[in-house]
């Protein structure tokens, strides 16, 4: 009794939890995680001296490596309770996320740096060498590369064109139709399909230049030649057509779930004040979807810069690398070339473009759905 009287008189009573850390806890636990910072870097670096043959003191393999990092994770939660008491106990909740974080997001990401900036292909002897920018000025002076970006705006420009349909099927499926819920699981299978199996079923059956469905009813129709994987331009627009067929109904049903949720009594206010189907769509129906329809052209645009699964499996990126994405060109320069170094540099430079663009694209969203509302 007589010493909790006492360390009560001893701190203010407005003393933050911080505060109530004995000076020498707070260096222990300092000390404790500089030390096993300090131990993993040495680890690391003599690790890395010894595999680019600079030092002899090294270790065979990475193993001790991992085994500093778990240490220094575990150094890292102790010293966080010394120094921070009960703030550091919940400081290392966020600890799991942390070393995760750094294993599999910070690391990659720093190796696939390094490896931008060697020679390393798979099917050389010499292994990998450090070849500076040489890459990047590859890259720049590559029309390949320069067409797979272009392709990629084109394929982005598409989703606008998604959306329109999309919300054409929402709206169908909102109102009183009959067989409405048929209808909505029909809409719905492609979602439920591979893109893959999509691309074998719809782009090399039924459109195949032969025998394809697609390919007789054109003929019939009066083209001629429906080849529709030979011409760059068409070839682009059918693969348009099978992604657009895959993914539309994911912005369909992100849509029709924004109408379902939106109030009856807004819209029956308009019908009552003389507002006609297009009036009430365009100035109520419309603008109160903004938020929903946002976040689903984001989502359909973040999908689209991955697109490559569709163009690999029906026309290899051809005629003449006319239909490839940045993905499938960068997936068919480590497949076909082997060329990592350079096919690392080209992921590396499209991971900017992207977190640049979508980080402009979600300010500008924002911007417009204040705007508007």
């Amino acid at each position: 009794m007589a010493d909790q009287t006492s360390t009560a008189n001893q701190w203010p009573a407005d003393a933050a939890p911080y505060d109530l850390i004995s000076p020498g806890r707070k260096r222990l636990g300092w000390a404790l995680m500089a030390a096993a910072t300090l131990g993993l870097l040495a680890t690391i670096v003599l690790e890395i001296l010894y595999k680019t043959d600079t030092d002899t003191i090294g270790f065979e393999t990475w193993r001790p490596v991992v085994y500093a990092y778990v240490l220094w994770g575990v150094a890292l939660g102790i010293g966080q309770v010394l120094t921070r008491g009960e703030d550091g106990q919940r400081a290392l909740f966020l600890l799991p996320a942390l070393l995760f974080t750094i294993a599999m997001v910070i690391f990659p990401t720093l190796f696939g740096l390094y490896i931008a900036l060697t020679d390393w292909n798979l099917s050389s002897f010499s292994g990998r060498k450090f070849n500076g920018l040489d890459n990047f000025w590859q890259m720049l002076n590559d029309p390949y590369y320069r067409n797979a970006l272009f392709n990629m705006v084109l394929y982005v420009l598409a989703v606008l064109v998604e959306y329109v349909i999309a919300f054409g099927l929402a709206l169908l499926l909102n109102a009183q139709i009959r067989a409405r819920k048929f209808f909505r699981v029909v809409f719905l299978m492609p979602l439920m399909l591979s893109p893959v199996a999509v691309s074998w079923m719809i782009g090399k059956s039924l459109m195949e230049y032969r025998f394809g469905p697609a390919a007789t009813l054109a003929r019939h129709l009066g083209w001629e030649n429906p080849a529709f994987f030979s011409d760059p331009i068409t070839a682009r627009i059918s693969v348009m057509i099978l992604d657009a067929w895959t993914f539309i109904p994911f912005m369909m049903i992100m849509l029709l779930a924004g109408l379902q949720a939106m109030s009856r009594e807004v819209l029956e206010a308009a019908r009552v004040d003389g507002a006609n189907a297009w009036q009430t769509f365009w100035q109520v129906t419309f603008p109160l979807m903004l938020p929903v329809s946002v976040t689903a052209v984001i989502l359909r645009i973040i999908f689209k810069l991955k697109l490559a699964d569709i163009i690999i499996t029906v026309t290899s990126g051809g005629p003449g690398g006319a239909t490839d994405s940045v993905s499938s060109f960068i997936y068919r320069e480590y497949r076909d070339r082997s060329n990592v170094g350079y096919g690392t540099m080209l992921a590396m430079a499209y991971l900017v473009i992207i977190v640049v663009f979508v980080t402009w694209l979600l300010k500008f969203a924002n911007r417009f759905v204040r705007n508007v509302n």
